[in-house]
């Protein structure tokens, strides 16, 4: 940690929330309350079934925009950031030319299941048990390992001429510190870095022999650095200072970090374009027997905290679908109202499989399923059946984190977009049997970098001091109902089974 700060209150921290769906930029003051941010939305490309690709340039661009806007909104100079925090969605991954600083590629996203047939051919070599022993990840097309094999074979295969001494590989972290840095740092933290299905996670370096086994060259791989320290410095010609950047979390970890969630069995649950369950581990790994990742959660100095992870990937992507793709809403904030307009699902369930399955069940061949579908089903009762069934892969994993621990999860902490949703909040409560805490602050990821940034250059001085100055928006108690959702929930498993193996590797 650096030297301790004086007349913090006229100084900001800034941060850079770039996730899967658009990039933000907000700004936190000393009581840790936003005081201002800027949004744009990110440019999603399908090229085929499947797949999914953002375009980094994009990314890097619509983040110079934000930063400005929110400079501009809260009239607050470049002079008066003290420090920034970056957090990212995690397991995207690209490679980019150093000298010109181009991608050679768009970066594939976490979603993205071009890699299936990979993992396949990796899963019958027999290779299962050393890459999750290794890295505390399953073998699935989610990390960036087998994306960045698969760039590098598009790379040798249509850019032949291309210097693979100048090229350099990275998550969405690397290449936006990259950037900020004038293409100075090429680093990453271990958060990210144990996404990536390289990283061992015992030694908390790159893995070697996985690096051998993916034929990714060690030398475009980033340094890896704590998760809390300093990174480098803005160029000067970004916003006319240079400003430290003291912080880098995957986005989950960064939720987890501003929950105050440093003691082992805390738990929360962001509900974002997927839903991601992370209970605080402690200093030892812990291993799962029940689908669950084992993932560093932060660092510091020589200090790491391991988490255990429930990752699903289609939450809120679920009600973007219902919005872009089969048009049953005009907008994500219109299903709460929806939803009470019918006592239920009428018999209706639905399986968010637009990705395949992840946690539990992490099978790469499910597919989305409405069933239980008769002539009596209306638009309310299909949309309702969605919400509901986000609330059930929420369940599933807290039941799998409840056989892994010894301590029954007894509160879960919510953040992110969807848990705006009353409804959805209290069915979720209602599905667990536990009390639903909802921060007035919901954008707990960028919230999370900023105490992290903020903490290592002395703004804040104290965590826990930090954490007991959040705001509470309000406790959803499981209801009347709690046992009929719960009895529902029996069937709705029926229907995952049917959702999976839809489709034979």
């Amino acid at each position: 940690m650096l030297s301790p700060m004086t007349n913090n209150k006229t100084k900001y921290i800034l941060a850079l929330d770039l996730g899967t769906t658009g990039n933000r930029a907000i700004i936190f003051n000393h009581e840790g309350a936003m005081v201002g941010q800027a949004y744009k939305e990110l440019t999603q490309y399908y090229p085929q079934p499947g797949w999914l690709e953002h375009d980094a340039l994009e990314i890097w661009q619509d983040t110079l925009s934000v930063l400005g806007q929110v400079l501009e909104k809260t009239r607050i100079a470049g002079k008066d950031i003290v420090a920034i925090g970056l957090t990212v969605q995690r397991e995207t991954c690209l490679l980019w030319d150093k000298t010109t600083g181009k991608p050679l590629h768009k970066a594939i996203v976490w979603q993205d299941r071009r890699t299936s047939p990979m993992c396949s051919q990796l899963r019958e070599m027999g290779k299962v048990e050393e890459i999750e022993g290794r890295t505390g990840l399953v073998l699935d097309p989610y990390f960036s390992a087998t994306k960045l094999a698969w760039l590098m074979d598009w790379v040798k295969e249509n850019k032949p001429d291309t210097n693979f001494d100048n090229v350099i590989a990275g998550t969405v972290d690397t290449w936006m510190l990259w950037n900020l840095t004038g293409r100075k740092v090429h680093a990453t933290d271990h958060s990210n870095a144990s996404r990536t299905m390289l990283m061992n996670l015992d030694t908390r370096n790159w893995d070697e022999s996985l690096l051998d086994l993916f034929n990714i060259p060690a030398h475009i791989m980033p340094e890896i650095k704590p998760s809390m320290g300093m990174f480098g410095h803005t160029d000067a010609d970004l916003l006319g200072v240079e400003i430290p950047i003291t912080a880098i979390f995957g986005d989950q970890q960064a939720a987890l970090f501003a929950h105050g969630c440093s003691r082992p069995g805390l738990l929360k649950c962001t509900y974002g374009t997927g839903a991601f369950l992370i209970v605080q581990a402690g200093h030892e790994v812990m291993r799962s027997p029940n689908g669950l990742l084992s993932t560093v959660a932060w660092t510091q100095d020589k200090s790491t905290n391991y988490a255990l992870e429930g990752a699903i990937f289609t939450a809120g992507a679920s009600i973007q679908w219902l919005r872009d793709g089969i048009k049953l809403i005009n907008s994500a904030a219109e299903t709460e109202a929806i939803c009470h307009q019918v006592a239920d699902t009428n018999g209706v369930y639905f399986v968010p499989a637009l990705s395949g399955l992840g946690a539990p069940h992490w099978d790469m061949s499910a597919r989305g399923l409405y069933i239980g579908i008769t002539g009596g089903v209306q638009r309310e009762h299909m949309v309702r059946a969605v919400l509901e069934a986000i609330a059930y892969q929420v369940k599933e994993v807290v039941d799998a984190m409840n056989k892994d621990s010894d301590l029954s999860v007894a509160r879960l902490k919510v953040d992110g977009g969807a848990s705006q949703n009353n409804f959805l909040m209290q069915f979720q409560a209602d599905a667990l049997g536990v009390p639903i805490e909802r921060p007035v602050v919901l954008d707990a990821t960028a919230q999370g970098a900023a105490f992290g940034a903020g903490l290592t250059v002395g703004y804040w001085d104290n965590y826990d001091d930090l954490i007991a100055r959040r705001q509470i928006d309000r406790v959803f108690e499981p209801g009347k109902n709690s046992s009929a959702v719960q009895e529902n929930f029996l069937t709705w498993t029926r229907a995952v089974e049917r959702a999976k193996h839809w489709i034979e590797e």
